[in-house]
């Protein structure tokens, strides 16, 4: 194995980790809109909502929300899901041509 493809393979991997990571992170972050309570505040809640809100507005701007239901949300997610399928495929593939 070259270290070529060994700085590929971690690469992938690490993109496929950081991918999985901030999906949750935007399943957190809608979940938490469906909850009036919510301290917006909150250092822990505000740094979620600075880390996803870009994300989302991109799709926000494409899908205005609709009788206070924000369906771009869910176009976002499945966005990402798809690239954290895509990429995780890639990475399983990488790992496999390690092997043999």
């Amino acid at each position: 194995m070259s270290a070529a493809t060994s700085i590929t393979a971690m690469l992938v991997q690490s993109l496929s980790v950081f991918l999985g990571i901030y999906l949750a992170m935007i399943f957190i972050r809608i979940l938490l809109s469906w909850f009036p309570n919510v301290d917006w505040s909150n250092p822990a809640i505000s740094a979620l909502t600075q880390m996803t809100d870009p994300y989302l507005g991109l799709f926000r701007s494409i899908i205005p929300p609709i009788g206070g239901l924000d369906l771009s949300a869910m176009l976002a997610t499945f966005a990402l899901w798809i690239l954290f399928d895509f990429v995780s495929a890639a990475s399983n593939n990488v790992a496999a041509a390690f092997v043999y």
